[in-house]
């Protein structure tokens, strides 16, 4: 499986985006699904899951209520919408899918498929 995220750029605090992971291969359905995220000089970070059903979606706190993670399984592709954006959330976006939703949902040690990430950077 190969990961592609796009979608991002440089928008003012208050506005929105949305990113975008397109998957290669026929398994995409079977995957549980992630978003992270990595500032500059910090360690990657844990933004949201969707389990493979897409009936289990959790997202970290920092993003709760701003954040809503989808997956379309049709299209390969899994969504982050992200409103009301802060400068704090400046960092590179990645989309990462593992089979098993515990390595996703612990940060995403061990993860089996990692896409290259997407700039998203917040002005004030």
């Amino acid at each position: 499986v190969q990961l592609q995220a796009y979608g991002g750029g440089l928008v003012q605090a208050g506005g929105s985006l949305r990113l975008s992971c397109a998957a290669s291969g026929r398994t995409f359905s079977s995957l549980a699904m992630g978003w992270f995220r990595q500032a500059p000089g910090k360690e990657r970070e844990f933004v949201a899951f969707i389990s493979r059903s897409g009936g289990g979606i959790y997202y970290a706190e920092p993003v709760k209520g701003r954040f809503v993670i989808s997956r379309a399984d049709g299209e390969n592709t899994l969504y982050l919408q992200m409103n009301s954006l802060k400068p704090e959330d400046t960092a590179v976006y990645y989309c990462a899918a593992d089979r098993s939703l515990s390595k996703i949902w612990s940060g995403g040690i061990g993860v089996d498929y990692w896409g290259k990430g997407t700039q998203v950077t917040v002005s004030s």
